[in-house]
């Protein structure tokens, strides 16, 4: 668009210095905002081709424009036939508009969805004291990065669009340019998250003695120091060499658009390696012949879950990464936008909602709150005895201390069975 701009003041400012020294008694040489015309005698008909700069808008041969000098002046020539003597479809145009707003509003809902799923997960591992250990709070990291990149998203949609930031051939606001460092911040951080869960989940099964606190402060310096130290980096590049809009343009041409693509790209793959490493022990040690029944099932059921870890792995956006460019518009924008912005609810699924342990924690809770409401409608029309005190005591006991319900229930240390 900025190359368009470009060409329509050179344009003008070549027809200025043509028509300036022109003087006539018929109609005087002019830049109409379209194109230029040359001075012309009153009745003469002029004919010019289509200005060079519709060329951007259509692939079609230039046609000609005509205007005829009167007494009154140049006659007006309507948008319209300017728009069709110069090969440009108005059509094209509207149903681009509506497509665009299709595809905002589909994005909308997929992170508005990611959003409050990804904030119900958080609450639900918050909640139970038993869900605290770190493989959860790295849950939880992840879950904070996608619910700021959707945050990120609607702040960017309000700023660019509602208050008319959309100049990309002079310099933005500075809160503007602040907007959109934020924006990719936050992507890259949830990108830095799905590798650290890809690294803790190997180093469980890789590392004989696996000390997870010891090695819960680098995960954080890596999904949250690693996107900073980038995105500063990349910050200082755009301002100080191509300081130009709000940083909000992608383009391949751009070299400081690689300080963002490179380290994600690496991070997929890196993701992608180690999920074929897990893949490997996890076979080695189902097939061990020194590990128990037992122990068997429970890396049988890491498998399981470990195969519903595929799209959080980045597989899926090794995909959306290497989609070719010459690739119809439409459908990069569908698969990016409309499908990624529903990655934060996969996430929360997969990582909360399809925990067995979450569920049995949810489970416990709600026959508790029913045991408790029973006995309290029980003893609002009784009066209070040592009976059915002792009784209560023992059902709470028992709901406690049942081995149906302690084989029911997983502990959250136990990482094996509940990945």
């Amino acid at each position: 668009m900025c190359d368009v701009v470009n060409e329509i003041e050179l344009e003008k400012e070549r027809c200025e210095n043509h028509t300036s020294g022109n003087v006539t008694s018929g109609c005087q040489g002019m830049w109409d905002i379209i194109a230029c015309w040359p001075s012309a005698r009153v009745g003469e008909v002029v004919t010019i081709t289509c200005p060079t700069y519709f060329s951007y808008f259509s692939d079609k041969q230039r046609g000609n424009l005509s205007k005829t000098c009167t007494a009154d002046g140049w006659t007006e020539m309507h948008p319209i036939d300017i728009a069709v003597n110069c090969g440009y479809n108005l059509n094209s145009t509207s149903d681009d508009g509506k497509f665009f707003w299709q595809v905002k509003i589909g994005y909308t809902i997929g992170h508005s969805v990611s959003l409050i799923s990804l904030t119900t997960a958080i609450v639900v591992l918050c909640i139970f004291r038993k869900l605290h250990c770190t493989r959860n709070y790295i849950h939880m990291h992840l879950f904070v990065s996608f619910i700021l990149k959707a945050i990120a998203v609607f702040i960017k949609d309000v700023v660019l669009y509602e208050f008319g930031e959309v100049d990309n051939c002079s310099p933005g606001s500075v809160g503007c340019k602040a907007v959109i460092v934020f924006f990719q911040y936050c992507v890259m951080a949830s990108f830095f998250w799905l590798l650290v869960e890809g690294l803790y989940l190997h180093a469980l099964l890789a590392v004989s003695f696996f000390s997870e606190r010891k090695y819960f402060w680098a995960y954080i310096v890596i999904g949250w120091g690693g996107p900073a130290i980038i995105i500063t980096a990349w910050s200082i590049g755009k301002a100080y060499y191509s300081d130009v809009g709000c940083w909000d343009i992608i383009e391949t041409t751009d070299v400081f658009w690689w300080i963002i693509k490179t380290p994600i790209l690496a991070s997929i793959l890196v993701n992608f390696v180690l999920f074929i490493c897990i893949i490997r022990i996890l076979r080695q040690k189902i097939n061990c012949p020194d590990i128990g029944r037992n122990e068997s099932n429970q890396y049988l059921r890491l498998a399981k879950s470990t195969l519903l870890l595929i799209p959080l792995f980045g597989i899926n956006f090794i995909v959306f990464a290497f989609i070719p460019e010459q690739v119809k518009t439409e459908l990069r924008l569908i698969f990016d936008l409309i499908l990624g912005s529903f990655q934060g609810f996969v996430v929360a699924v997969l990582y909360c909602f399809l925990n067995a342990e979450v569920q049995g924690e949810i489970k416990r809770k709600w026959r508790r709150w029913h045991l408790q409401r029973y006995m309290g409608s029980d003893t609002k029309y009784q009066h209070p005895s040592i009976g059915s005190s002792n009784f209560s005591t023992q059902i709470t006991m028992l709901t406690r201390c049942s081995p149906k319900t302690r084989r029911g229930s997983s502990s959250c240390h136990d990482d094996l069975s509940s990945i």
